[in-house]
């Protein structure tokens, strides 16, 4: 086994910069490169990418927002051709991630004529998955629960399989999954390329290389989050949990930022500090594995467009969400293990942008800061004692999402949805602001003093000569 240790990268800035251009890679890729702004690499891919691109087996140790997602999706795109059947695969631990690496792939696949992208995930329709499959395509992402059950069924064949990826491997093990990715291994054929990705390294994960990979390249890089950007502060709390809510509150109001995500351990947390919140003016949401999938893709719809001002969510989160410009993340109680800790933090101040995160400890958590400061290899300062807050109306978002129940697979575009909203609606183009375009649905932000109006508007009139459905979340 090649080690290569890049451990020393812990900032963007700190290492030498190189361009896709060096690598050979096709002319579809660079235009989509080009098209999403992508031209210099990020650690990760600069050691990872060219190892891929030659078919050799790669091992990666990277953490959240160093490049990985990119860098596989490339070697990937790399390595299939328009023939319809299944050529590569992506495991996930959540659909979360599943989604969000879904998005980038087909971001770098833009430019690829043929070639189809499907999610295999729980919570979401079977039949339209078998559907998808009889029809063909090329690259699968998904969860090893869904992906299973579809090999069980023969829906799914992967005699054709060139490429799988194990990507948050040790989050996939922590979750129970050891059975089913080795099901799953053991239908890949035995001449496949196999890339595995994973925030960290323990004995488990180095067996399960051994076990898929074949004479796997190793490479440690660190997280993209730079020391200089992001400021970390620690604030002690009382036990009682509604000083700890008060605390919170009184931190947001003190650095008053756009957008907040706030991360609690239970389910039960989430949803107690996020009433709270709002009943001090805020417009918040919860994100946790106890609710239902589509419950759980509208809340991210309306976090990531600015629709909501704040996220109160538990770990499933951590390693699922993916929102360039979060400049604040604030965690409610700190996680018995520090590695969460990392991933929670390394939802801001990423590749070069600022960020805060806040924590807050109370006596008895004291063993958990030392853990994470342990591991960190120093100590996060004390921050001063905020000034109290009892409004937090600033934290409500001036955008409302309204959901267009048609999507990519109707044959609609972005630009068909703006056009029917600036020209025949007549809405400015001002209060218009994401638009996120899926499978089956767009969704929209708009000013809510507008809502109203382009709800009326889709109920009467169409998109591309066609009758659409809306909902407003």
């Amino acid at each position: 086994m090649i080690l290569v240790d890049y451990s020393c990268f812990l900032a963007y800035s700190g290492f030498m910069k190189t361009d896709f251009t060096s690598l050979g890679l096709q002319a579809e890729s660079m235009a989509a490169l080009k098209r999403i702004s992508y031209t210099d690499m990020t650690p990760i891919q600069a050691e990872s990418l060219p190892k891929m691109l030659l078919g050799l087996d790669v091992a990666g140790q990277a953490m959240t927002g160093s490049g990985k997602t990119a860098a596989f999706g490339l070697a990937l795109l790399h390595n299939i051709d328009v023939k319809p059947v299944v050529q590569a695969m992506v495991l996930c631990p959540t659909r979360e991630l599943a989604d969000q690496v879904a998005t980038e792939i087909r971001r770098l696949a833009q430019c690829h004529h043929n070639i189809r992208v499907l999610t295999l995930c729980g919570g979401r329709s079977n039949s339209m998955q078998v559907q998808a499959l009889e029809k063909g395509v090329q690259i699968v992402i998904g969860t090893p629960g869904r992906i299973g059950k579809h090999i069980r069924t023969e829906k799914l064949n992967l005699d054709g399989l060139r490429v799988l990826v194990l990507d948050e491997a040790d989050r996939m093990l922590d979750m129970g999954f050891t059975d089913e990715v080795n099901e799953i291994v053991q239908h890949c054929p035995t001449t496949r390329q196999t890339l595995l990705f994973s925030a960290t390294f323990p004995e488990k994960i180095e067996e399960l290389s051994d076990r898929v990979q074949t004479n796997p390249q190793i490479i440690r890089v660190q997280s993209l989050v730079e020391e200089d950007k992001l400021q970390q502060l620690v604030f002690t709390c009382s036990d009682k949990q509604r000083a700890r809510h008060q605390l919170i509150a009184n931190l947001l109001g003190e650095y008053r930022p756009k957008m907040a995500l706030i991360f609690c351990e239970t389910r039960m947390a989430c949803n107690t500090l996020s009433d709270f919140l709002n009943n001090q003016g805020a417009m918040s949401l919860t994100l946790h594995g106890e609710m239902e999938q589509r419950d759980r893709d509208d809340v991210l719809l309306q976090f990531s467009n600015g629709s909501v001002s704040v996220l109160v969510a538990t770990n499933l989160a951590a390693r699922g969400i993916d929102i360039p410009d979060l400049a604040f993340v604030l965690i409610s109680e700190l996680s018995p293990n520090p590695e969460d800790h990392l991933h929670r933090i390394g939802r801001t101040g990423r590749a070069g942008k600022s960020g805060v995160a806040l924590s807050l400890v109370a006596p008895r958590e004291r063993s958990r800061l030392e853990s994470i400061e342990e591991v960190l290899g120093s100590a996060i300062p004390e921050g001063t004692v905020p000034n109290a807050c009892s409004d937090l109306g600033f934290l409500r978002s001036p955008n409302q999402t309204v959901l267009i129940l048609s999507g990519r697979k109707d044959k609609i575009r972005k630009g068909d949805v703006l056009g029917s909203l600036v020209k025949d609606a007549k809405i400015p183009a001002e209060a218009i602001g994401r638009i996120d375009l899926l499978n089956n649905a767009c969704a929209v932000a708009i000013k809510r003093t507008y809502v109203q109006k382009v709800v009326s508007h889709f109920r009467n009139g169409r998109i591309k000569k066609k009758k659409v459905r809306v909902q407003v979340l």
